[in-house]
């Protein structure tokens, strides 16, 4: 495993931060989740539920160790800046300055630690006049103008259907916390890195941005539509609806000849791209009266034949129950020790990923890690419980 050296300590929750994480247990780090005594906030998001596991929580924390510990104690705070000085990275997502006072933060931490890779996950980053507020993805989207260019025309603003913005966040920070560890085998030391999800939502605006920056004029909804490509959006068909990725006027010659529609080819007003997304309303009418004469199977397996970029509009069951699926093992079954066996969307790192450990209950590793890690004897670990210092399952 690529990571298998490395020791994250996870002092996040929600999405963002153990999306992150996941990642990076994924690649073979070894991750110790730090919980309080309710644990992370998706544990009890649903439903649905699993014998007490939430959907939500069991999608972001495959392969992690869960240790429960109480910050407002300063034994417990104590146990965790223990376990900050062996660790290679520390990713938290408290509010902007919310650990200084548990001495938790970076600048405490890599006086001891000097090695240490800390990432702040925030909202809005550690500057700024924004710094202070909450961030959350749903207010994010809405904020970077994302909402409203997403949905149908004539609808009102729309989010996302996954938490995207918290999504590619984790990403983003997992990436940079890899080039930090590659400049920390040069340098031996450790490096701080902010992350914040208004940063990453408007990068991530790419083409839409860009475009914004150059012409001043704001996206509009163009439902499943593209603004610089005709025709790359979803067609009704008889009996389901399917995707045309057209890009390139080699391809929509080929999709005018499925569509017996060749003239529409040689037409000046859709010949070229540019002209097509000039006159893009007109030509989407006519290719929609065309998609309603034959069923959405039979335009495919034409469409395909003929080189057109095409797939079927799938629900989510349907997609899960693809062939490419099962073919690159991106749904597995999972032992949890106290759920038993449950399906599990896999690592999209393939094999590489190869450790497939199921999310940890509460408390699963308290005294493992405790232990283990830190040293501790179990009568001392039972005093701390005894005191509400730490929390450990009794499942364990």
């Amino acid at each position: 495993m690529m990571l298998e050296e490395v020791t994250v300590l996870d002092l996040t929750r929600v999405l963002a931060g153990p999306y992150c994480t996941q990642l990076l247990s994924d690649l073979g780090a070894t991750v110790i989740k730090i919980e309080s005594v309710v644990g992370d906030d998706t544990r009890s998001w649903g439903p649905p539920f699993v014998d007490g596991e939430s959907a939500y929580y069991l999608s972001t924390n495959r392969g992690k160790k869960s240790v429960v510990v109480n910050l407002k104690d300063e034994r417990g705070r104590s146990l965790v800046s223990r376990l900050a000085m062996d660790a290679d990275v520390l990713v938290e997502n408290f509010k902007t300055g919310d650990l200084v006072r548990y001495g938790l933060d970076y600048q405490t931490l890599q006086g001891h630690n000097p090695q240490l890779v800390y990432t702040s996950i925030t909202g809005f980053g550690q500057t700024g006049p924004r710094a202070a507020e909450p961030g959350y993805d749903a207010s994010i989207q809405g904020l970077v103008g994302l909402m409203a260019m997403t949905g149908e025309k004539n609808g009102g603003p729309t989010k996302i259907g996954v938490a995207w913005v918290d999504v590619l966040t984790g990403v983003h920070a997992a990436t940079g916390i890899l080039a930090a560890l590659y400049e920390r085998n040069r340098t031996g030391k450790g490096r701080y890195l902010d992350i914040a999800l208004f940063d990453v939502a408007l990068a991530s605006m790419v083409n839409q941005a860009q475009a914004t920056l150059l012409t001043g004029q704001a996206p509009v909804p163009l439902g499943s539509g593209h603004p610089s490509l005709v025709p790359y959006q979803a067609f009704l068909a008889r009996e389901g609806s399917l995707v045309i990725a057209v890009g390139n006027d080699t391809q929509f010659t080929s999709l005018c000849e499925v569509l017996d529609i060749t003239q529409l080819a040689s037409d000046a007003r859709f010949a070229t791209n540019e002209s097509r997304v000039e006159h893009r309303e007109v030509l989407v009418g006519k290719l929609e009266s065309a998609f309603l004469r034959r069923d959405r199977d039979d335009w495919i397996e034409r469409l395909r034949a003929a080189g057109v970029p095409v797939t079927p509009v799938n629900t989510l069951p349907e997609a899960l129950g693809d062939p490419q699926v099962a073919a690159r093992h991106m749904v597995s079954e999972i032992i949890h020790p106290t759920v038993g066996p449950i399906p599990m969307v896999g690592s999209p790192f393939g094999k590489v990923a190869s450790r497939r450990s199921a999310p940890p209950y509460l408390g699963q590793h308290t005294r493992e890690v405790l232990e283990g890690t830190l040293g501790l004897t179990r009568q001392e670990i039972d005093g701390l419980i005894q005191d509400s210092v730490v929390g450990s399952d009794t499942k364990d």
